[in-house]
């Protein structure tokens, strides 16, 4: 594929990312992209890259082929547009999978929200009920009222937890269709 030739050719003139960077006017970040796939260069860019690396267009593409240089340019043209439309599609396919990763985790940590707001009400209703005749413990001063839970408010993971929320609800944001 055009990325992995990219790199090939690139290490074949012995440059790096920052070089070939420099050389096309683009930053190497850029580069990278292309490399990787994330990204494909435009006709007149993948025309600089080949000068560059001193190499021709079709071997960027690996092909060799002999035809006249209008038949090329717009074979070329469907070729990249076609690697773009790969590109956007793996794109959108990996936005679409982080975008059902960080709902399902809102999900989540609204139940866990939910479920300690219930707990919290509920220790609060059975600590304002307690009738002060209900449990006694035998004691020199009168009785004594006890409650016995094995729930406690712990305000450390309600912390985490709405970080998680807040962290999942901004993924949520970010990862929406432009």
């Amino acid at each position: 594929m055009l990325n992995n030739n990219i790199k090939r050719f690139r290490k074949i003139k012995g440059i790096s990312q920052e070089e070939l960077a420099t050389k096309l006017n683009v930053v190497r970040q850029t580069v990278s992209k292309w490399e990787t796939g994330l990204s494909v260069p435009d006709a007149e860019m993948l025309t600089h890259i080949a000068d560059v690396l001193d190499t021709s267009v079709n071997a960027l593409l690996d092909e060799e082929t002999n035809i006249d240089e209008n038949s090329k340019l717009d074979i070329l043209d469907a070729k990249l547009s076609f690697l773009n439309n790969q590109v956007a599609r793996h794109n959108e396919q990996r936005r679409k999978t982080w975008r059902i990763i960080f709902i399902t985790i809102s999900v989540v940590t609204a139940c866990i929200l939910l479920s300690s707001l219930v707990e919290f009400i509920h220790l609060k209703s059975v600590m304002h009920n307690i009738e002060v005749d209900t449990t006694i413990i035998g004691g020199a001063d009168g009785p004594t009222n006890i409650l016995v839970s094995n729930k406690t408010f712990n305000p450390v993971f309600l912390v985490g937890v709405l970080a998680v929320a807040a962290l999942s609800v901004i993924g949520i944001y970010k990862t929406r269709k432009k």
